[in-house]
């Protein structure tokens, strides 16, 4: 087996997004658009809100790939133009394929909205090959308490395993491609070896602490994303008290990408046209 090493080490920014949200996005940034078939990641927060101040994504379209929400702190509530609503808890994962076309909403429920508190979570676009981007609109919900989830013996090495595979461990999301999502939470000086199929294109995001990545232990630091070699393990060690990070890694697709705000497609033509759709009333409308 041959040993996964950083490649490259690239710093989030820090943004606002939505209704003006804060977030920390390593891509897409200039000079990394996407990590195939990764189309962006954001950490929403940790954002400590008083009473009224709570922001979210209000009524927004999407076509041609897969919003991924996981929910570590707080509470959204998200409805759609197809009549599906619903609440994502911590430790929540919902795994939405946007397909052929809805509009969507995720706001802080409304306690969080009335009387303030921690939002914290991270929510992954997935680009969808061209024969899957025309689908129709899916949800898949991973409630916290039945997440797949492994221990070492010591319990200072956990995983919780959101899509893909770890310690023999099956994730609990049905996926379009081959994808590895993972949140490992490590204690001081704690260490694992994980395997990576060869195929799949990876990174570690950290977001709390901090890992020695590889064979070769490079320091990789809060809110600091490490592109990794090729390979088909990986190496990894906490070098602060507690050290947390997501581990993604996804069989690129290889195709053209045509990208404007919430729409991603392969071809300029077809950004036209899911403008049109949705200008024509064709994703239809949240009822409320």
């Amino acid at each position: 087996m041959s040993a996964r090493e950083v490649h490259r080490i690239v710093h989030s920014q820090r943004l606002r997004e939505g209704g003006g949200f804060a977030v920390r996005r390593p891509f897409p940034a200039p000079g990394l658009e996407l990590v195939d078939p990764f189309l962006l990641l954001d950490e929403m927060g940790p954002s400590d809100y008083k009473p009224g101040e709570a922001v979210g994504a209000p009524d927004h379209p999407h076509r041609g790939f897969e919003t991924v929400t996981y929910m570590l702190d707080g509470e959204f509530e998200h409805e759609d133009s197809a009549g599906n609503r619903g609440s994502i808890r911590p430790g929540d994962v919902q795994w939405m394929t946007a397909g052929d076309g809805v509009i969507h909403s995720e706001m802080p429920a409304a306690w969080v909205r009335e009387r303030g508190g921690r939002v914290h979570g991270f929510q992954l676009w997935v680009n969808l090959p061209a024969r899957d981007k025309r689908v129709g609109p899916r949800y898949q919900d991973v409630r916290a308490e039945t997440m797949p989830t492994w221990a070492s013996d010591d319990g200072r090495a956990t995983i919780k395993v959101i899509a893909g595979a770890a310690m023999g461990v099956q994730g609990a999301a049905q996926t379009r491609i081959p994808i590895t999502y993972l949140d490992l939470t490590l204690a001081r000086d704690a260490s694992i070896e994980l395997e990576v199929p060869s195929a799949q294109t990876a990174f570690v995001y950290v977001f709390n602490g901090a890992l020695a990545v590889g064979d070769a232990g490079r320091p990789v630091n809060d809110g600091d994303m490490a592109l990794l070699t090729g390979g088909d393990r990986l190496q990894l060690r906490s070098s602060t008290d507690r050290a947390c990070a997501l581990v993604l890694a996804g069989e690129p697709l290889r195709e053209p990408v045509a990208r404007y705000g919430p729409f991603v497609m392969n071809t300029a033509d077809e950004i036209q046209q899911a403008f049109r759709d949705y200008q024509s009333g064709r994703f239809g409308q949240i009822a409320r």
